[in-house]
């Protein structure tokens, strides 16, 4: 299926003069009590099912996929460098979307987590770097709802790059 589309959109972008490579994820998790949403340089999901409040950049946990999970296209894109990727954040009928950048240095390789950041900063956990948003900057309506632990969320992550 995911070959199909990405089969799809080449055909497409290429119709219209362009090269592009675009890939999609879909995560679904949940949102815990102790969502605080403040930290002002990352946001992070986890599977992880608990959260402390030590954890100011957790925006939800119980992730269906951590950064292994991630297809090898989605990672391959990723790492072009000059690959954008988008995280669009839904709970209910709020959505926030956050802008960021792949590298090269991306890894993919932590088992429970995906972290955005405003820097360049690369580990294990880096989904994405220079990001136009960090937890911090999350609406608080989309925040409150994060905090309730029944809170059904989706985290769609869009990888696009010129081929």
């Amino acid at each position: 299926m995911l070959n199909s589309y990405l089969v799809l959109v080449s055909i497409i972008a290429k119709k219209i003069g362009l090269n592009l490579m675009k890939v999609v994820e879909v995560i679904y998790a949940r949102g815990h009590a102790n969502v605080q949403a403040t930290h002002r340089t990352t946001l992070q999901i986890t599977k992880e099912p608990f959260l402390s409040q030590r954890g100011d950049c957790v925006i939800a946990v119980a992730a269906t996929k951590s950064a292994p999970d991630l297809s090898p296209e989605f990672k391959e894109t990723a790492r072009r460098e000059k690959a954008r990727i988008t995280t669009i954040v839904e709970a209910d009928n709020l959505r926030e979307v956050v802008t960021a950048q792949g590298s090269p240095k991306l890894t993919f390789t932590h088992p429970n987590d995906l972290v955005v950041r405003k820097s360049r900063y690369v580990c294990g956990r880096t989904l994405a770097i220079s990001a136009n948003k960090t937890a911090h900057d999350l609406s608080r309506k989309l925040v409150e709802k994060l905090k309730n632990p029944v809170q059904k969320i989706r985290v769609t992550l869009t990888v696009e790059t010129p081929t």
